[in-house]
């Protein structure tokens, strides 16, 4: 990603920030273009452009039609729709994720000793992210704002690996998914480290198709633990793959977006994007 669509997206974010702060207030395009020192028109250019849709319909759609969805699909078999749309690349990373190769019990107990883990930096869309593979798959994705405070995430992870700073094919495969909407999407291998909850909720993750949404209490359903929701969510906090394991796809059962490993901002910049991408109706 060059300067310019750096700049665009910090902009983009900028507008939503605004946005949901100033929601009861329904700002006009003027107010919201004006707060990010653009033009009403190159505002509205930009974000449909970014977004797919026009900045009312965008706020729209993510305050209300999102919400209302999510609490009719409370009462259906969401799992049953989940599974049997597969859109965009999740149905892919799904069948990928059964055959997940997980750490030795000597690897948990020693922090990942003799481990050496691949890591390097990129951009998305969505902002900078670090990414880190090992031998067997991708082990960690993080979106990041120093790389300072970045690297020491990725250390604490695997406190006792080998570090190499280069990037590799794993890498390269899990960050196609930004240039092509999750389409043709390779196989991506994941490695992960957590316990056997942990696993079972970000399985559940990958079962949510791009553009829907899930809620707390239904993750805990699909995994056989339907009053475990609260556990549900430190799990999902715990999720070192973002975007790939779609953390940021599970709300409130009020529809509240709630909280983001990575920024609230962040995170309904995913959804709004994602929406846009799979609804042709906006």
């Amino acid at each position: 990603m060059n300067e310019q669509q750096q700049m665009d997206y910090q902009r983009i974010a900028a507008a939503i920030d605004y946005i949901q702060t100033h929601y009861q207030q329904q700002p006009g395009l003027d107010e919201v273009a004006a707060h990010i020192h653009l033009s009403p028109f190159h505002f509205q250019r930009l974000f449909s452009q970014w977004a797919g849709t026009s900045p009312k319909k965008f706020l729209q759609y993510i305050s209300v039609a999102h919400a209302k969805k999510m609490l009719q699909e409370q009462q259906t078999t969401l799992f049953e729709t989940a599974c049997a749309t597969g859109l965009s690349g999740t149905g892919r990373l799904h069948d990928l994720f059964i055959t997940i190769e997980g750490m030795t019990p000597a690897e948990y107990k020693n922090g990942a000793q003799n481990l050496t883990i691949n890591y390097s930096f990129a951009n998305s869309p969505f902002g900078p992210l670090l990414v880190a593979s090992t031998t067997k798959g991708l082990c960690y994705m993080a979106f990041y704002e120093a790389e300072t405070a970045a690297l020491a995430a990725l250390y604490e992870q695997f406190p006792h690996a080998v570090f190499l700073r280069q990037r590799d094919r794993i890498q390269e495969d899990a960050l196609f998914i930004f240039q092509n909407n999750g389409n043709e999407l390779p196989q991506i291998k994941l490695h992960l480290k957590g316990t056997d909850f942990q696993l079972k909720v970000w399985e559940a993750l990958l079962k949510i198709p791009m553009g829907q949404l899930a809620t707390y209490g239904r993750i805990a359903q699909q995994i056989d633990s339907p009053k475990a929701s609260r556990a549900v969510g430190t799990a999902i906090g715990s999720n070192p793959i973002a975007y790939l394991i779609p953390c940021h796809r599970v709300i409130q059962a009020t529809g509240h977006f709630g909280g983001y490993m990575w920024g609230t901002t962040r995170k309904t910049a995913l959804i709004g994007w994602e929406s846009a991408q799979t609804d042709s109706s906006i």
